[in-house]
């Protein structure tokens, strides 16, 4: 382990004292600027309308998601046997943590809390491996013996993309590495998506369209895995588990002209990440990077007075002290146009004490 400063303090097994179950949700009250949730904000195209609206047409009859699945499994060129589609990402966590059978769960913290919640909800014991900034992540951190291990690239909060290989080196005969990859395409070619890898033993990487197509009340998402392990998580979902319209927007969105099109705006994206980066930074805020998803992680001293002043001058921010590994003087801040971020700046730089 030599190279690994501070790794003991790395490694922990905390209570389950945080509110696991906080999302940014809770905090984007309507009438506010919504910075808290990293939900994409733009109109829906038409052909995803398009697609949904068709789908209307067929609701008298059973879910039927064969043209989905291949759909996304031609979008990720793995065989349809290697595909499981399910009501979000979070039916995927709550499906491993019910169906598989692990001894030593780890969670790499911070992280969405959502993976580790369902673990536990499941009865299992849970250690958490927490990063220090700049929240980089090394596979020699993970137990030897740990059997399950999950996370998320790039990573909800800190917006920090993990290279490929250092999460492929996790995997092994006889352990379960799940990857949340809700973020991955907001980086241009997903570089380091594990997504299309059927070369790694054990791997899971879970994939949703809640962020980038504007559906979180859709409830769309899929898991890419070994047919066995498909298998086992399948027998525990219950019949029908995706709606028919969700299935209409999970075969629309892997199609390529689809994929182009997350193509383009991840790299739309990472301009105007780029710009609220440069903007807080004029003020004097630190932020984590090189960013990579769609939203940033802000320190700062003062960081919950600074959300609460916020709220009360119309922006809703997502608060760090419910992520395990941070605290109070984090802030989680989603990217939005170049006049919402300069609204949020003037806001910020009132709320610092620098007038308007």
């Amino acid at each position: 382990m030599v190279g690994l400063p501070a790794l003991a303090d790395q490694l922990t097994q905390e209570p389950d004292e945080l509110d696991l179950a906080h999302h940014g949700d809770a905090e984007a009250t309507p009438g506010l600027v919504d910075l808290a949730v990293n939900v994409r904000h733009a109109p829906m195209p038409t052909w995803l309308r398009t697609a949904l609206e068709a789908s209307l047409e067929d609701l008298a009859g059973y879910p039927r998601p064969a043209a989905a699945r291949a759909a996304v499994a031609a979008r990720h060129h793995r065989p349809i046997e290697e595909v499981l589609l399910t009501a979000g990402a979070a039916e995927a966590f709550v499906l491993l943590a019910r169906a598989v059978n692990a001894r030593h769960c780890v969670v790499v913290h911070p992280q969405f809390t959502e993976p580790e919640a369902a673990l536990r909800a499941a009865g299992h014991q849970v250690e958490r491996v927490l990063l220090s900034p700049p929240f980089t992540f090394d596979s020699r951190l993970i137990p030897a013996d740990a059997d399950l291990v999950v996370i998320g690239n790039p990573t909800n909060p800190t917006s920090v993309l993990h290279s490929a290989e250092s999460i492929a080196a996790l995997c092994r005969p006889g352990r379960i590495v799940v990857v949340d990859e809700a973020f991955a395409d907001c980086t241009a070619g997903e570089p380091e998506s594990l997504a299309a890898r059927r070369d790694l033993a054990g791997l899971v990487v879970v994939r949703s369209l809640t962020k980038t197509w504007a559906l979180a009340g859709l409830r769309c998402g899929y898991l890419l895995a070994e047919p066995e392990v498909i298998s086992r998580l399948a027998s525990a979902q219950p019949l029908w588990p995706v709606s028919t319209p969700a299935l209409a927007a999970i075969e629309a969105c892997s199609h390529p002209e689809a994929v182009a099109a997350t193509e383009r705006w991840s790299r739309e994206l990472a301009a105007e990440r780029d710009y609220l980066q440069h903007r807080l930074a004029e003020l004097g805020l630190e932020t984590i990077g090189p960013a990579s998803a769609s939203f940033l992680l802000l320190r700062h001293d003062h960081a919950d007075e600074l959300r609460l002043r916020l709220r009360q001058d119309g922006f809703a921010l997502r608060r760090g002290d419910t992520f395990p590994g941070l605290g109070r003087e984090w802030l989680r801040i989603a990217v939005r146009d170049r006049p919402t971020t300069d609204a949020l700046i003037s806001a910020l730089r009132f709320a610092l004490g620098g007038g308007s």
